[in-house]
């Protein structure tokens, strides 16, 4: 076999030297830069990606508030004349809290009178309701009590998240003569 025998002079290792600089030197300055840059616009265009589908998931939330934004709620909150209900008449808070959830659009689960605070001396008597609804009519019922004068106070509102609906535990008081 022969050998090969490779030969390089002084001028064709200056030639090696300097044709290698510029190759890497195109890499450094052009091609380099624009794999960077194309590596940025790909995470960008990830990110505008997300940022669309997310938009596209949040859309019909965005809707239903425009939606709740139309309805005319008033900026103020009304304030009638407190005034007590006659012990006789006490059954009527049912029906006026009934026509308040209907209203706002949420369900009573229970009505439960407190039979304990019904007695002659008391001034006040106590009901525990359970509804369900969204979070939009428990604002709404809200306004609604604050429309009846024999409502006392309301004493405690218990929030809790159902897999497609919220449930609200009230106590409220109304006044009785």
């Amino acid at each position: 076999m022969n050998k090969m025998n490779i030969h390089m002079n002084q001028k064709n290792f200056l030639y090696f030297i300097i044709y290698g600089g510029i190759i890497l030197i195109v890499i450094l300055v052009g091609i380099v830069p624009l794999y960077l840059k194309a590596s940025a616009l790909a995470k960008e265009n990830d990110k505008l990606k997300y940022q669309i589908q997310e938009q596209k998931e949040l859309a019909p939330v965005y809707a239903s508030l425009q939606n709740a934004m139309k309805e005319d709620i008033p900026l103020v909150l009304p304030h009638p004349g407190k005034q007590a209900l006659p012990r006789s008449e006490s059954g009527t808070f049912q029906s006026d809290l009934n026509s308040a959830a209907q209203k706002s659009g949420l369900k009573v689960i229970s009505f439960t009178p407190d039979v304990n605070t019904s007695s002659a001396p008391s001034q006040s008597f106590l009901h525990d309701v359970v509804l369900s609804g969204e979070w939009g009519g428990l604002r709404k019922l809200l306004i609604e009590l604050g429309n009846l004068a024999y409502l006392d106070k309301i004493e405690s509102v218990e929030i809790q998240q159902g897999a497609h609906f919220m449930e609200f535990k009230i106590k409220i008081w109304i006044a009785l003569k």
